[in-house]
């Protein structure tokens, strides 16, 4: 399967902006389960500087700065990715029972071990709030698999909480979400990822770009399509496998990875500084075409 991707992202400010500087995580990434073959990027106005370098979790990351007034800035990624082979078609084998992969992770007697293993810690955003163990281990029972447990919690953030676009920020507490059961693919990950990293597992937050489709007989709306985000969980042995909590899905043939880290911050699409421009309106269309 193979997509062409075209992401837009517009802020417009209600006063002139005299500087930005910026950074770009809109690069898909390759790996054994996609290739990106091509991508480049569009930002109006035009830029003084623009670099690519290749940051710690191994995000291309694209920086630019534009040095004259604007009022309106607009960055788009279009970008042509590949579908490899389906994850979990031989992943049975490597499965185990989650507390073995838990000790194999808490005295990290390898390099590569030991790089995961900073994955099984808390961030800023992945704190580990009061009663989310308790709520883990309702899947994690003991003698629970590794991706059994995993599948189970999957399931469990599906049913238990609401999608609400209205209801959060970036900025809400975590322990807002796990109370009030409500939020948007980014808390969900963020809450599954507590979850996993609370009972000493090793979880990441992947963002990316999920294919949505229309109702049948419909035409598909152009920016139709979303960022999305969920989380990947770490099987000794095998690696990364990924799990949507927000359709109770195992990412599949209309998922594509843009980045890894440990949580949102380490991957937002665009982020920076401005001088000046007052209040701004964002607006972000994205537009998955599948071309085979």
């Amino acid at each position: 399967m193979k997509y062409k991707i075209k992401h837009s992202t517009t802020y417009k400010y209600a006063d002139f902006v005299s500087l930005c500087q910026n950074q770009a995580r809109l690069t898909p990434k390759t790996n054994h389960k996609q290739i990106c073959h091509s991508s480049y990027i569009e930002i109006t106005p035009s830029t003084s500087y623009l670099r690519e370098y290749t940051d710690y979790f191994d995000n291309k990351v694209t920086v630019f700065e534009i040095a004259k007034q604007h009022k309106k800035l607009t960055v788009t990624m279009v970008s042509e990715v590949e579908l490899l082979v389906k994850q979990g078609s031989n992943l049975s084998s490597f499965d185990m029972p989650w507390k073995d992969a838990r000790d194999l992770l808490a005295e990290p007697k390898t390099r590569d071990l030991l790089k995961v293993y900073e994955f099984v810690l808390p961030s800023q955003l992945t704190p580990l709030e009061k009663g989310i163990q308790d709520y883990v281990l309702e899947s994690f029972t003991p003698e629970m698999n590794l991706i059994e447990g995993c599948t189970s919690l999957m399931a469990r953030i599906f049913h238990d909480f609401h999608y609400d676009p209205g209801f959060t920020t970036i900025s809400t507490p975590l322990s807002i979400v796990f109370a009030q059961k409500r939020g948007v693919c980014q808390d969900f990950a963020h809450f599954a990822l507590a979850c996993v990293r609370s009972i000493g597992l090793a979880g990441r937050y992947v963002s990316g770009y999920i294919e949505t489709l229309p109702p049948e007989g419909e035409v598909k709306l152009e920016g139709a399509d979303a960022t999305h985000a969920w989380f990947a969980i770490y099987v000794p042995n095998y690696g990364w496998v990924d799990f949507d909590p927000t359709n109770n899905v195992l990412p599949t043939e209309q998922h594509i990875t843009l980045a890894v880290g440990r949580d949102f911050s380490d991957v937002t699409p665009l982020k920076g500084v401005v001088f000046g421009g007052g209040s701004q309106v964002l607006d972000v269309a994205v537009d998955m075409l599948r071309l085979e």
